[in-house]
């Protein structure tokens, strides 16, 4: 299976894995807000395994659009396209696991770079997504790299036995062009 090419950033890297990032994965506990945002239960205390971080790190190197995150030496998270190429989109996800890096615009420059992979090297014609309507930072970050809200889907996420909205965004290839 062919790799996605690595993306450089500013500030970022996205590529394949490579051996240090299981001790990166490893290093960092799961951190509760995270999981909230993910749709996870945040009071369950969930351990990360030697086995979590292979299966984590070999998912990623078999998908054909994904890629780990890489900062300042180190891996910080995954970003991913998922390609339906019979109606030239994809979905994107992305997810940073380490908290320190929150709240530095990371997110934003991570998903330009993907952006611009699926625009210019995939040429598709969209890229969609799904966010929890209470996960505001990421909703910030999908806006300020020109996706659009659609809709809601209303109480489409059962988290910590309460439904919650998910916001459904999207950007046209003619929307990031105009950027």
């Amino acid at each position: 299976m062919e790799q996605p090419p690595e993306l450089r950033g500013e500030r970022v890297l996205l590529r394949q894995p490579v051996k240090q990032d299981h001790a990166d994965y490893m290093r960092v506990d799961f951190d509760p807000e995270m999981l909230h945002m993910y749709g996870e239960d945040r009071h369950r205390r969930l351990l990360k395994t030697e086995a979590d971080a292979a299966a984590f790190l070999e998912a990623i190197s078999r998908h054909p659009h994904e890629w780990c995150v890489e900062y300042e030496g180190r891996l910080i998270g995954q970003a991913r396209l998922t390609v339906r190429w019979e109606d030239e989109k994809a979905r994107f996800a992305i997810g940073l696991f380490d908290p320190s890096v929150w709240g530095k615009g990371l997110g934003t420059e991570i998903t330009k770079l993907v952006l611009g992979y699926a625009f210019e090297t995939l040429q598709l014609h969209r890229v969609e997504l799904k966010v929890l309507a209470y996960n505001t930072r990421a909703i910030r970050c999908y806006e300020k790299s020109g996706f659009i809200k659609e809709g809601i889907e209303r109480e489409g996420a059962l988290v910590e036995g309460t439904f919650h909205d998910d916001i459904r965004m999207s950007i046209l290839r003619k929307e990031y062009e105009d950027q």
